[in-house]
């Protein structure tokens, strides 16, 4: 069969590769065209445009870039006609997504399947709406959203367990490297390691990554490290870096959470990666103008939290500071009780405990492949 798959930015490119090489195992003849990334590309197919080239966020860089937006879409959806697939999988990035999905449910009688669904539970919830005209089965990775669906809008969905669980139990099944082989190998010190997960997007890594380093610069015995994000350049990185004393490493951030003693997490999925490493964390999320969204947090937004652990735990496992409480002394503050507080790490390190069990058994891909495969035949 042929399948085509969209994806919007790097956790999404992660997320499909695996969803293919799955589908690959339940299908040897699969075929697969994508909007994607170099993971997509590894599992095989057409690329047939880079996710770098659509991942823009925040209202003045949309704005600056709606020209490209519009053309990558209508190249999207033309494409899609073209090349007749027997399904098209929409992988999260629901501002792109759910306008290809109304396109095509209109136009064509291909079958549009959503994997990872749009996050319209603490947002924008009037596009239950869209979903429901558009899109024929959704698969679901977060256990929450069954009730969100199923019994406040009777939409059913497939909650297929979440793919970040079976990605890292994966990595540490066959990871051996130690502590010491991963600093003489990135010539860093021998010292303890505080993580820098400053986003994926230039935007967020402007936003968060300068205060991520003043606050963690206060604790000279500790070293901070850096993960580079596909796609963004050294020397962006450096802007923000200036004279502080980080090093950066590209494509190793599962190793550095194996061997880091406590994080700076920007909110996504990385959250979710740090706990299932089991690294205490302070979740850092600066926005524009910080107390009136932290005024629009409190009124408009339907959650209480913003991270994935505190979602998926229904209650505040990590500490957040947003908007207004994104300050560096907060931050500083934050990490020096993570750094210091045994019994506060040992609550968080339960609390990532219970986050693993709700999340149930590994094996989202395989999952999500089996029920893409048999529905579609």
């Amino acid at each position: 069969m042929k399948y085509y798959l969209i994806v919007g930015e790097a956790s999404g490119d992660l997320h499909a590769s695996h969803l293919m090489a799955a589908l690959a195992g339940q299908d040897p003849q699969a075929e697969f065209r994508f909007f994607g990334g170099d993971l997509m590309a590894a599992v095989g197919g057409t690329l047939v445009r880079h996710y770098r080239d659509m991942a823009y966020m925040g209202f003045i860089p949309v704005l600056l870039h709606l020209r490209t937006i519009f053309s990558n879409m209508a190249l999207c959806k033309k494409d899609i006609v073209a090349w007749r697939p027997d399904v098209l999988i929409l992988v999260d990035y629901p501002g792109f997504n759910l306008n290809i999905a109304q396109y095509i449910h209109a136009h064509t009688r291909i079958p549009v399947y959503y994997y990872i669904s749009p996050k319209i539970w603490a947002w924008k919830e009037y596009r239950i709406k869209n979903i429901k005209r558009d899109v024929d089965q959704l698969f679901s990775i977060l256990p929450f959203e069954v009730d969100f669906f199923e019994k406040k809008h009777q939409y059913p969905i497939h909650y297929v367990g979440n793919p970040t669980l079976d990605e890292v139990e994966a990595f540490r099944k066959t990871y051996a490297e130690d502590k010491e082989t991963f600093l003489q190998k990135n010539s860093l010190p021998d010292k303890p390691i505080i993580a820098l997960l400053a986003g994926s997007r230039k935007q967020e890594i402007k936003d968060n990554l300068p205060d991520m380093i003043r606050a963690a610069s206060s604790f000279p015995d500790y070293q901070l490290v850096l993960a580079g994000a596909p796609g963004i350049d050294p020397s962006y990185y450096n802007r923000y870096i200036g004279d502080a004393d980080v090093r950066v490493v590209f494509g190793q951030t599962y190793p550095l959470l194996e061997h880091a003693e406590a994080a700076l997490v920007t909110s996504g999925t990385a959250t979710l990666e740090t706990a299932l490493f089991g690294v205490p964390q302070a979740v850092c999320y600066h926005t524009p103008m910080g107390k009136v969204a932290a005024f629009l947090k409190r009124h408009i937004l339907k959650v209480k939290y913003i991270s994935l652990v505190n979602l998926i735990a229904g209650r505040e496992v990590v500490r957040e500071l947003v908007a207004d409480t994104m300050t560096v002394a907060q931050i500083r503050e934050e990490l020096r009780r993570i750094l210091t507080d045994k019994a506060y790490r040992s609550h968080m390190l339960d609390g990532y405990d219970e986050v693993r069990a709700r999340l149930g058994k590994a094996g989202a891909p395989a999952e999500a492949a089996k029920l893409i495969c048999h529905s579609v035949r």
